[in-house]
């Protein structure tokens, strides 16, 4: 109780949000920006005391790409690096077909791994440009943010060419899905591995890299 009092007597939290189930999880942490973070995920999206132990089992804290402040979060400010995928048959090999079939039998999964407010949308969205079709591996859509989200899925690290296709879908759903009222369509390319040195020559701030690990 002496611990729950200096932890606790000037954070947000109030008692009546949070069970005690959940404050002896978060007392396990010492670091108080990480406690602040999940106080904050676990009422955003209303975890049990058993879905926060396993977030914080995870590591997702340390997984977040950039620790932006909590009261105005950008859409990526909350988004996993690494993505833990589960993969169903890890002795086979990985290709982008079988990791996109992955994250379509565990999508629930996958959209808490992205982050706050995502939904999905559509797999393999079909999309014409010029005459030759092509398709989104993923198109989700955030409500916490009003946007459009295209997911590519790579087996490989980051390449250049990665980040012009996957432009060229941002502005094809900006150009003929979303709606006025919609903000930016957003891009997350999520790779085997990372290449800064691709991204520092990346200047559309609507694309994100993460990388996976597979569970």
């Amino acid at each position: 109780m002496r611990q729950f009092y200096f932890v606790f007597k000037n954070r947000q939290a109030m008692l009546g949000e949070l069970t005690w189930s959940h404050y002896i999880e978060l007392l396990r942490l010492r670091d108080m920006h990480e406690i602040d973070y999940y106080i904050y995920i676990t009422k955003v999206q209303n975890l049990s005391y058993r879905e926060l132990h396993n977030r914080i089992k995870s590591k997702e804290y340390e997984r977040i790409g950039e620790k932006a402040e909590l009261e105005e979060p950008k859409v990526n400010t909350l988004i996993k690096n690494p993505i833990l995928i589960k993969i169903k048959n890890k002795n086979k090999k990985l290709t982008e077909y079988v990791l996109h079939q992955s994250v379509l039998e565990n999508m629930e999964d996958f959209l808490k791994e992205l982050g706050i407010g995502f939904t999905f949308a559509g797999s393999e969205v079909k999309i014409k440009l010029g005459d030759r079709y092509n398709y989104i591996d993923l198109l989700l859509f955030n409500v916490n943010y009003n946007c459009y989200v295209v997911i590519e899925l790579k087996v490989t690290e980051i390449k250049a060419e990665y980040i012009g296709q996957i432009t060229k879908y941002i502005n094809y759903v900006d150009k003929n899905i979303k709606k006025v009222f919609h903000e930016k369509t957003v891009g997350v390319i999520i790779c085997k591995k990372e290449n800064k040195y691709v991204m520092e020559y990346c200047t559309n701030l609507q694309i994100f890299v993460r990388y996976y690990e597979t569970l």
